[in-house]
């Protein structure tokens, strides 16, 4: 299933029916080793899901209910349980449960970093270097609002690196705290940041629109296409022409004139999407991470070629060295580190959307963002058809039936039923008057048409199979006689094999008679028994004798 951005900007009466995928998927999070110690029906009410952790070996989820569990190794407190123990059932966080997360993001530690719909930070897990904001370098066992600085903000998207964090505000700014030891928190100074402290510099003046970081780096685009970079550069990740570290914010001059739209960082590797759909790429390459077809780092912004289509989406994870992105066409492509391998191009996968890329090929098999159902309103044929059925405003024919109205459109009768392709060719009316079966029947009829399905139930199936012989619906006819089978119990078994005899349903009579061969002694005490027709009574004795049914 194709997560969105985690950017802010699911017997007798019984009817059977056809059953459509509702509006909100279920999450498809099986590619995911660690998601095998859920429960099917667990994994049915996952809308939300986030995969890290050295070994991919944590996992936190939200429900359709938007409650909030973790799983996993618990390195460092990450999970937020208030203890370090490790759990293979999942742990409701209480504190989360409720608050809709908007974005999620994860360190080396691991620590994690949320903000909700409403714009709140939470951060826990491993603090040693003041990653989590709260002022203190103790490990967080549990999810705690970061309110320093914050408190009138609300924050869109947040990214961590391995021991540092950030996030975006609604407003363009962006905040950064923890390690700093290369210069990633972009104060100017090499000394960690305890709590959140405003990016300043060259973004003073800037309404910044996306943010990343990279393991010892972070980088922020803004709302004309720049891209300002900051920290470690040792693999030439900040794409500036040199290999120095930058403790400020620095635009990427050789992007002048090219408008991107989003970054994404890998470890020590950069990638951008520009408003073309063009993709460029700078930095660590040993694993041909930047798919410019070599092994070789790449200081200065190089181009990408991945498709003739247009690129929509790109993915990297500062966890992995692995590479991926979408075309406008849908086909999803990955480079760089491949269980192992390096793949040094692009190279198109059977995946449907980036982040399978991460579950299969990634080490670890991890998430680069937060996976998320998103409704889908597009409908199939199927459920295009089943929607229009009995519906005024568009059919151009009615049945009448017991006084009712049943709107239906011809052509579509014409293509289902051979009935109907005879009887509408030369028929010009917009009402057909029916008196031969009931509304019940009739609707029923009609709406299989639309459906492939019957929604009536079982007991009052015996007048839609008569239908169905009478226009020779030969698989309606089949399915009439499954719903009646369910139906049947001591009381009905005679009626049932009496309609099965008069409408010629061979399969339904074998089954009726062997049902009440099975129960005759109740069968025989019934009231259907009593007034059952002469005739079928003594075909009935002289089968029942031949198999043996009266022997002592």
């Amino acid at each position: 299933m194709e997560a969105e951005s985690p950017v802010s900007h699911g017997v007798t009466g019984k009817v059977i029916h056809t059953t459509f995928l509702s509006a909100l998927k279920m999450l498809d999070v099986g590619k995911w080793p660690i998601f095998a110690l859920c429960s099917q029906e667990e994994l049915k009410l996952i809308r939300q899901a986030c995969v890290f952790g050295s070994a991919g070996n944590e996992v936190l989820y939200a429900t359709e209910n938007d409650e909030v569990f973790v799983l996993g190794t618990n390195c460092s407190g990450c999970l937020g349980t208030g203890d370090i123990q490790s759990t293979i059932e999942p742990q409701k966080l209480d504190t989360l449960c409720g608050k809709k997360i908007a974005c999620l993001s994860y360190g080396s530690g691991p620590h994690v970093v949320i903000t909700t719909a409403e714009g709140e930070v939470y951060t826990w897990g491993h603090n040693a270097y003041s990653q989590l904001g709260n002022g203190t370098t103790n490990h967080g066992l549990v999810p705690c609002q970061v309110s320093t600085n914050l408190i009138n903000k609300k924050v869109i998207e947040v990214a961590c690196g391995s021991h540092h964090s950030m996030v975006l505000t609604s407003d363009g700014e962006v905040y950064a705290w923890g390690y700093n030891n290369s210069g990633q928190v972009g104060s100017g100074s090499t000394a960690n940041q305890p709590i959140p402290r405003r990016v300043t510099s060259c973004l003073q003046n800037k309404i910044a629109v996306n943010i990343a970081c990279g393991q010892m780096c972070s980088m922020a685009v803004v709302e004309n296409g720049e891209v300002y970079v900051w920290g470690y550069n040792g693999n030439g990740q900040l794409g500036l022409g040199s290999s120095g570290n930058q403790p400020t914010p620095c635009r990427i001059a050789a992007l002048q004139g090219i408008r991107v739209q989003r970054v994404a960082c890998g470890y020590a590797h950069t990638l951008v999407l520009t408003d073309e759909g063009q993709l460029y790429a700078w930095g660590a390459n040993s694993y041909g991470q930047l798919g410019t077809g070599n092994k070789s780092n790449q200081s200065y912004p190089a181009p990408v070629t991945v498709d003739k289509d247009r690129v929509i989406e790109i993915a990297a994870c500062h966890s992995v060295h692995t590479s991926a992105a979408k075309t406008q066409g849908g086909h999803v492509y990955m480079w760089g580190q491949c269980r192992g391998q390096s793949v040094i191009l692009p190279h198109l996968t059977h995946f449907a959307c980036t982040d399978d890329v991460f579950a299969c090929f990634a080490t670890p098999a991890v998430t680069w963002r937060l996976l998320s159902v998103e409704p889908d309103d597009h409908l199939t044929v199927a459920q295009s058809l089943k929607k229009e059925f009995d519906n005024p405003d568009t059919a151009d024919l009615k049945f009448l039936v017991d006084g009712k109205y049943i709107h239906v459109h011809k052509v579509l009768l014409k293509i289902r039923c051979e009935h109907f392709r005879s009887v509408l060719n030369n028929n010009d009316d917009d009402v057909i008057e029916m008196s031969e079966f009931s509304y019940q029947v009739y609707r029923a009829f009609l709406e299989y048409l639309y459906t492939d399905n019957i929604s009536l139930p079982p007991e009052d199936a015996i007048g839609l199979l008569d239908l169905a012989t009478f226009y020779r619906e030969n698989r309606l006819k089949k399915l009439c006689q499954q719903t009646i089978k369910q139906s049947i119990c001591e009381e009905n078994a005679i009626a049932l094999l009496s309609a099965a005899v008069k409408y010629e349903a061979e399969d339904l009579e074998e089954f009726c008679f062997r049902f009440c061969i099975n129960h005759l002694t109740v069968v025989t005490q019934t009231t259907g028994f009593a007034e059952m027709d002469h005739d079928l009574l003594k075909n009935f004795i002289s089968k029942a004798s031949r198999v043996g049914a009266f022997k002592n």
